[in-house]
């Protein structure tokens, strides 16, 4: 168990987190930092966190630092705890995105202190309400460049992503964006653009309430997620989404023919091959 825990941010990953480090007795005392008072509160309120600290003073308090905030204040914020850790201490993130901020850490005098890591879980809510206990059981985590990290440091951080019931998988940074672009930055951006197709040409609101299906609220969920996380994971990951989104884009064009053309056999054919997801996804 770990005396002092910190969560840098205290939102739906890093909440959600902590409340499963207390749960299975990891953490004695999770001490949170954010840029907002009000969050702090609202997390202590919930029971997510212990105390409050600033970020030196929670750094140097703390056995165990985990780092869950939006990918473009991740840099600044990661270098600041590393010229803090001693190597004793372990550090761990949760970003999307991989490749720049390890890049930005290669050759830190303390990466050895640092574990990259992405659990591979998420809603389109934000905030300290948003935090959910049992949130990482059964989903996968993936842990980059294991290589460059201390043994005991590695070790530690994938006994506690297991004990939250993870599966782990082990890839280099840059791997691990151009694959999230494709399982998870791409539905983001479908479901932005499909939300705003629909605002666009359906006016009516109340028509838009009323006949909406299970199948529009299912694709259209992750419109409801926060810009100010999202904006930053596909500016950071720009070329493999723009790689991504250059074939989506492809393949509705191939619908849009269909149609066009009423080539009623190839709508056919395309809508089958995609069946074959099924293979993948149950």
């Amino acid at each position: 168990m770990f005396e002092n825990v910190t969560i840098v941010g205290v939102g739906l990953i890093s909440g959600s987190f902590a409340l499963a480090l207390k749960e299975k007795g990891f953490a004695k005392n999770i001490i949170g930092v954010s840029r907002t008072q009000a969050s702090l509160d609202k997390a202590k309120e919930l029971g997510i966190i212990d105390e409050a600290l600033p970020l030196e003073e929670a750094v140097k308090k703390s056995d165990f630092i985990y780092v869950a905030i939006p990918v473009d204040v991740t840099i600044p914020v990661m270098e600041q705890i590393m010229n803090l850790v001693t190597d004793k201490q372990i550090v761990a993130d949760a970003g999307s995105t991989k490749y720049v901020l390890c890049k930005a850490l290669e050759n830190h005098p303390k990466r050895k202190r640092f574990v990259a890591t992405h659990p591979m879980w998420g809603t389109e809510y934000s905030g300290p309400e948003a935090a959910v206990r049992d949130a990482f059981t059964g989903r996968s985590c993936v842990i980059c460049e294991k290589e460059k990290s201390d043994e005991d440091a590695l070790r530690t951080v994938e006994k506690i992503y297991r004990e939250l019931g993870m599966h782990l998988t082990y890839m280099d940074a840059e791997n691990h964006d151009i694959h999230a672009a494709y399982v998870s930055h791409i539905s983001h951006i479908t479901s932005f653009a499909l939300a705003n197709t629909v605002l666009e040409k359906e006016k009516e609101e109340d028509a838009i309430f009323e006949l909406a299906g299970g199948g529009f609220e299912s694709t259209v969920r992750l419109a409801k997620s926060n810009p100010s996380m999202w904006a930053p994971i596909f500016m950071q990951n720009r070329e493999n989404v723009l790689d991504v989104l250059n074939e989506h884009i492809s393949q509705l064009r191939k619908f849009k023919s269909c149609l066009e053309k009423e080539n009623y056999d190839y709508l056919r054919e395309l809508m089958e091959n995609a069946n074959k997801i099924s293979r993948i996804i149950k």
